[in-house]
């Protein structure tokens, strides 16, 4: 009686749980899961005494192990060692490649590159659109615009 159950849990798990079928005008017919026969991955066993139940649990747990086991039988990995001389491999490969490639794109920015600052001179009207004044003391002056700062000084002193 486990075995049955464990066995249809296995199908279960496996893909049977959505059957999809042609009807006669060729689209698809989705049958869901609660219409067939469906027992969840997590199954309780039957009630019965405390060692029929026991022993019904056990053959689950070996029939999940057994599932495990045929699963990574299927997609075979690499051994622990394989994982740790890959692991180094890309670790050098980002000290010793992308290291020295980032440090000679810095100093490429750093020697060639223009850098781009704004202009001195006046800034065009559309750059200079203001909706309100500002909260500070020289109400039309931006913050870091340290000329015009000096000017609004110099006119609030000489008034």
């Amino acid at each position: 009686m486990a075995a049955r159950s464990l066995a249809r849990t296995l199908a279960v798990r496996r893909g049977a749980a959505v059957a999809t079928a042609r009807s006669s005008n060729n689209t698809i017919n989705t049958f869901k899961a609660s219409q067939q026969f469906v027992r969840s991955v997590q199954t309780v066993p039957k009630i019965g005494t405390e060692a029929e139940m026991q022993a019904e649990a056990i053959e689950q747990v070996r029939a999940r192990i057994a599932y495990q086991k045929e699963v990574l039988a299927a997609n075979p990995h690499k051994s622990f060692d394989e994982e740790w001389d890959e692991l180094w491999l890309w670790i050098k490969i980002s000290l010793f490649v992308g290291g020295p490639g980032c440090g000679l794109m810095l100093i490429k920015d750093a020697a060639i590159e223009e850098h781009h600052h704004r202009s001195d001179g006046p800034m065009p009207e559309y750059m200079n659109i203001r909706s309100k004044e500002f909260p500070w003391e020289c109400d039309q002056c931006p913050f870091f615009d340290l000329d015009c700062w000096k000017k609004c000084r110099a006119e609030k002193e000489g008034q």
